[in-house]
């Protein structure tokens, strides 16, 4: 396979995982009434895709993804504070994935940093918004989120990379 198409179909896979991570948040949601914001999988699809195709398409699929999700859900005032951190998760995911390389520990430490990355920016996006009790309250439920997604792509991505031969 040559080198444009290898990369013709790292975007088509690129845009099929956001539009994966979208659907992921919206079938899942849960409103969380103290934090005016949600638990949703979009976490998910955004790890996924930052370990399969790294950091660049990662960051892509985070922040485009965070902040489609909030315009289409109704949490338009969290849709910047998303394409932020969101972005952030997908940017850091793939990035400390690849120096991981295929050392299971690596690949763990990763997304859970990643995940932590998201907690704290939405940390600072419900204190910002609403208050500092917002922000602290809301620190469990981000954390819930993304340790899920975190679990959920570390079951998942073996399987996929094996299916696409990447």
């Amino acid at each position: 396979m040559n080198n444009s198409s290898r990369q013709l179909k790292r975007l088509i896979l690129a845009g099929l995982l956001l539009a994966i991570t979208i659907v992921f948040g919206r079938l899942f949601i849960i409103p969380i009434p103290w934090t005016h914001g949600n638990v949703n999988l979009c976490d998910a699809g955004i790890m996924i895709a930052a370990m399969i195709l790294g950091p660049v398409y990662g960051t892509a699929v985070g922040g485009l993804g965070g902040l489609f999700l909030d315009l289409i859900s109704g949490f338009t005032q969290y849709a910047p504070f998303s394409l932020i951190a969101h972005g952030l998760e997908g940017l850091i995911a793939g990035w400390l994935a690849k120096k991981a390389g295929s050392r299971k520990a690596g690949q763990w430490c990763a997304l859970i940093t990643a995940a932590l990355v998201m907690v704290v920016c939405y940390f600072f996006a419900d204190s910002l918004l609403y208050t500092w009790t917002a922000g602290v309250l809301g620190i469990g439920t981000n954390l819930l989120q993304g340790i899920i997604g975190v679990i959920i792509t570390m079951l998942v991505v073996p399987a996929v990379k094996r299916r696409l031969n990447f």
